[in-house]
Protein backbone atom coordinates (compact mmCIF):
# COMPACT_ATOMS: atom_id res chain seq x y z
CA UNK A 1 0.00 0.00 0.00
CA UNK A 2 1.36 3.57 -0.76
CA UNK A 3 -0.28 6.31 1.34
CA UNK A 4 0.00 10.28 0.79
CA UNK A 5 0.18 11.97 4.15
CA UNK A 6 -0.69 15.53 5.04
CA UNK A 7 -0.17 16.74 8.56
CA UNK A 8 2.31 14.40 9.47
CA UNK A 9 3.95 16.50 12.34
CA UNK A 10 0.35 17.07 14.28
CA UNK A 11 -0.74 14.69 16.81
CA UNK A 12 -3.27 12.94 14.52
CA UNK A 13 -0.48 13.24 11.95
CA UNK A 14 2.28 11.21 14.16
CA UNK A 15 0.15 8.64 15.07
CA UNK A 16 -1.06 7.89 11.33
CA UNK A 17 2.65 7.98 10.19
CA UNK A 18 3.85 5.73 13.33
CA UNK A 19 1.31 3.39 12.51
CA UNK A 20 2.24 2.82 8.46
CA UNK A 21 5.79 2.87 9.31
CA UNK A 22 4.80 -0.37 11.38
CA UNK A 23 2.77 -1.74 8.65
CA UNK A 24 3.99 -4.73 6.80
CA UNK A 25 1.36 -3.88 4.07
CA UNK A 26 2.53 -0.20 3.77
CA UNK A 27 5.47 -0.06 1.11
CA UNK A 28 5.92 3.79 1.54
CA UNK A 29 4.28 6.90 2.94
CA UNK A 30 4.78 10.52 0.86
CA UNK A 31 4.64 13.21 3.78
CA UNK A 32 3.51 16.65 1.80
CA UNK A 33 5.37 18.92 4.54
CA UNK A 34 6.18 22.80 3.93
CA UNK A 35 9.62 22.05 6.42
CA UNK A 36 11.14 18.80 6.30
CA UNK A 37 11.48 17.42 9.65
CA UNK A 38 14.47 15.50 8.85
CA UNK A 39 13.13 12.07 10.15
CA UNK A 40 14.63 9.25 8.16
CA UNK A 41 13.12 6.25 7.69
CA UNK A 42 13.32 3.56 4.42
CA UNK A 43 9.29 3.74 3.45
CA UNK A 44 9.10 7.37 4.14
CA UNK A 45 9.72 10.36 1.75
CA UNK A 46 9.07 14.10 3.12
CA UNK A 47 8.15 16.11 0.21
CA UNK A 48 8.21 19.65 0.41
CA UNK A 49 5.61 21.80 -0.80
CA UNK A 50 5.17 25.38 -0.17
CA UNK A 51 1.63 26.58 -1.42
CA UNK A 52 -0.70 24.75 0.37
CA UNK A 53 -3.32 26.12 -1.94
CA UNK A 54 -2.48 24.45 -5.43
CA UNK A 55 -0.92 20.73 -5.07
CA UNK A 56 -1.30 20.73 -9.19
CA UNK A 57 2.48 20.50 -9.12
CA UNK A 58 2.76 17.36 -7.29
CA UNK A 59 0.65 15.58 -9.63
CA UNK A 60 3.18 12.92 -10.61
CA UNK A 61 3.96 12.45 -7.02
CA UNK A 62 0.50 11.48 -6.00
CA UNK A 63 -0.46 9.22 -8.80
CA UNK A 64 -0.70 5.41 -7.99
CA UNK A 65 -1.63 6.22 -4.22
CA UNK A 66 -3.78 3.95 -2.44
CA UNK A 67 -4.91 6.09 0.36
CA UNK A 68 -4.59 9.61 1.59
CA UNK A 69 -4.68 9.92 5.50
CA UNK A 70 -5.40 13.87 5.77
CA UNK A 71 -4.52 15.25 9.34
CA UNK A 72 -3.87 18.29 8.73
CA UNK A 73 -5.62 20.96 10.88
CA UNK A 74 -5.77 24.00 13.03
CA UNK A 75 -7.39 25.12 16.05
CA UNK A 76 -10.33 27.58 15.90
CA UNK A 77 -9.20 29.07 19.29
CA UNK A 78 -7.20 32.46 18.78
CA UNK A 79 -7.47 31.92 14.67
CA UNK A 80 -9.34 34.78 12.47
CA UNK A 81 -12.13 33.20 10.23
CA UNK A 82 -9.84 33.58 7.02
CA UNK A 83 -7.17 31.88 8.26
CA UNK A 84 -8.95 29.12 9.74
CA UNK A 85 -11.08 28.87 6.24
CA UNK A 86 -7.85 28.63 4.32
CA UNK A 87 -6.51 25.91 6.53
CA UNK A 88 -9.43 23.76 7.04
CA UNK A 89 -11.35 24.15 3.76
CA UNK A 90 -9.00 25.23 0.91
CA UNK A 91 -5.86 23.51 1.96
CA UNK A 92 -8.09 20.35 2.41
CA UNK A 93 -10.04 20.98 -0.52
CA UNK A 94 -6.89 21.98 -3.05
CA UNK A 95 -5.37 18.24 -2.01
CA UNK A 96 -8.10 16.14 -2.21
CA UNK A 97 -9.15 17.85 -6.12
CA UNK A 98 -5.63 17.10 -7.14
CA UNK A 99 -5.49 13.25 -5.90
CA UNK A 100 -9.27 12.19 -7.21
CA UNK A 101 -8.00 13.56 -10.37
CA UNK A 102 -4.62 11.28 -10.44
CA UNK A 103 -5.61 8.48 -7.90
CA UNK A 104 -9.57 7.90 -8.14
CA UNK A 105 -8.75 4.31 -6.80
CA UNK A 106 -7.64 5.52 -3.61
CA UNK A 107 -9.42 5.49 -0.28
CA UNK A 108 -9.53 9.74 0.93
CA UNK A 109 -9.30 9.49 5.06
CA UNK A 110 -10.28 13.29 6.48
CA UNK A 111 -9.64 13.76 9.83
CA UNK A 112 -12.65 16.48 10.84
CA UNK A 113 -13.73 16.84 14.57
CA UNK A 114 -16.49 15.10 16.57
CA UNK A 115 -19.43 18.21 16.15
CA UNK A 116 -18.74 18.27 13.09
CA UNK A 117 -22.19 19.79 11.09
CA UNK A 118 -22.58 19.22 7.32
CA UNK A 119 -26.24 20.80 7.46
CA UNK A 120 -24.72 24.48 7.92
CA UNK A 121 -26.98 25.31 10.41
CA UNK A 122 -24.61 25.19 13.51
CA UNK A 123 -24.29 28.39 14.95
CA UNK A 124 -20.61 27.38 15.86
CA UNK A 125 -18.03 28.74 12.93
CA UNK A 126 -15.22 25.59 13.26
CA UNK A 127 -18.20 22.98 13.08
CA UNK A 128 -19.99 24.78 9.85
CA UNK A 129 -16.56 24.55 8.25
CA UNK A 130 -15.37 21.27 9.07
CA UNK A 131 -19.04 20.22 8.19
CA UNK A 132 -18.82 22.34 4.68
CA UNK A 133 -15.38 20.81 3.75
CA UNK A 134 -16.88 17.05 4.74
CA UNK A 135 -19.43 17.29 1.80
CA UNK A 136 -17.23 18.41 -0.35
CA UNK A 137 -14.41 16.05 -0.42
CA UNK A 138 -17.31 13.25 -0.19
CA UNK A 139 -18.67 14.59 -3.58
CA UNK A 140 -15.68 14.43 -5.25
CA UNK A 141 -15.12 10.78 -7.30
CA UNK A 142 -12.68 8.77 -4.98
CA UNK A 143 -13.56 5.14 -4.64
CA UNK A 144 -14.01 5.27 -0.86
CA UNK A 145 -13.93 8.82 1.38
CA UNK A 146 -14.02 8.04 5.27
CA UNK A 147 -14.67 11.01 7.44
CA UNK A 148 -13.01 10.45 11.06
CA UNK A 149 -14.55 12.60 13.79
CA UNK A 150 -12.47 11.85 16.55
CA UNK A 151 -12.88 13.55 20.17
CA UNK A 152 -10.76 13.45 23.24
CA UNK A 153 -7.50 11.85 21.89
CA UNK A 154 -5.22 10.60 24.02
CA UNK A 155 -1.15 10.71 22.81
CA UNK A 156 1.19 7.64 23.03
CA UNK A 157 4.50 6.70 22.31
CA UNK A 158 5.83 10.06 22.95
CA UNK A 159 3.69 12.31 20.39
CA UNK A 160 2.53 15.58 21.20
CA UNK A 161 0.68 18.41 20.25
CA UNK A 162 1.63 20.91 18.77
CA UNK A 163 -1.14 23.55 19.96
CA UNK A 164 -0.21 24.91 23.43
CA UNK A 165 -3.15 24.69 24.86
CA UNK A 166 -4.14 21.25 23.91
CA UNK A 167 -1.01 19.95 24.95
CA UNK A 168 -1.48 21.85 28.22
CA UNK A 169 -4.85 19.75 28.57
CA UNK A 170 -3.08 16.66 27.73
CA UNK A 171 -0.13 17.22 30.37
CA UNK A 172 -3.03 17.88 33.00
CA UNK A 173 -5.02 14.87 32.50
CA UNK A 174 -2.25 12.51 31.16
CA UNK A 175 -3.00 10.01 34.70
CA UNK A 176 -7.30 9.98 34.06
CA UNK A 177 -6.71 9.28 30.05
CA UNK A 178 -6.24 5.60 30.42
CA UNK A 179 -9.07 5.21 32.59
CA UNK A 180 -11.55 7.83 30.42
CA UNK A 181 -10.34 5.60 27.70
CA UNK A 182 -12.05 2.20 29.06
CA UNK A 183 -15.14 4.15 30.76
CA UNK A 184 -15.71 6.25 27.97
CA UNK A 185 -15.04 4.13 24.42
CA UNK A 186 -17.23 6.92 22.21
CA UNK A 187 -15.46 10.05 23.58
CA UNK A 188 -11.94 8.94 23.94
CA UNK A 189 -9.11 7.06 21.76
CA UNK A 190 -5.56 7.29 21.15
CA UNK A 191 -3.13 8.04 18.13
CA UNK A 192 -2.38 4.88 18.28
CA UNK A 193 -6.19 3.36 17.58
CA UNK A 194 -6.98 6.01 15.62
CA UNK A 195 -3.99 5.07 13.04
CA UNK A 196 -4.58 1.25 13.28
CA UNK A 197 -8.30 2.34 12.46
CA UNK A 198 -6.83 4.62 9.24
CA UNK A 199 -4.63 1.82 8.08
CA UNK A 200 -7.87 -0.68 8.47
CA UNK A 201 -10.00 1.39 6.33
CA UNK A 202 -8.27 1.95 3.60
CA UNK A 203 -7.55 -2.27 3.91
CA UNK A 204 -10.84 -2.93 3.93
CA UNK A 205 -13.36 0.07 3.71
CA UNK A 206 -15.23 1.14 6.65
CA UNK A 207 -19.37 0.47 7.75
CA UNK A 208 -20.27 3.77 7.41
CA UNK A 209 -18.76 6.89 5.86
CA UNK A 210 -18.45 9.18 8.85
CA UNK A 211 -16.98 7.14 11.98
CA UNK A 212 -16.98 8.48 15.46
CA UNK A 213 -14.67 7.75 18.10
CA UNK A 214 -16.58 4.62 19.63
CA UNK A 215 -15.83 3.29 15.75
CA UNK A 216 -12.39 4.34 15.08
CA UNK A 217 -11.56 2.37 19.01
CA UNK A 218 -13.38 -0.62 17.05
CA UNK A 219 -11.73 -1.04 14.17
CA UNK A 220 -8.33 0.39 15.62
CA UNK A 221 -8.41 -2.08 18.98
CA UNK A 222 -6.28 -4.77 17.18
CA UNK A 223 -2.46 -4.80 16.28
CA UNK A 224 -1.13 -4.87 12.29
Amino acid sequence: MRVVLFGSTGMVGQGALRECLLAPDVQSVLAVVRKATGQVHPKLRELEHADFGDFRALECDFAGADACFYCLGITAVGTSESEYERVTHDYAIAAASVLARVAPRMTFVFVSADGADETGRSRVRWARVKGRTESEIRALPFARVVVFRPALIQPLHGIRSRTRIYSLVYTATKPLLPFLLRLFPGYVSTTERIGRAMLRVARSGAPKSVLVTRDMNELGATPH
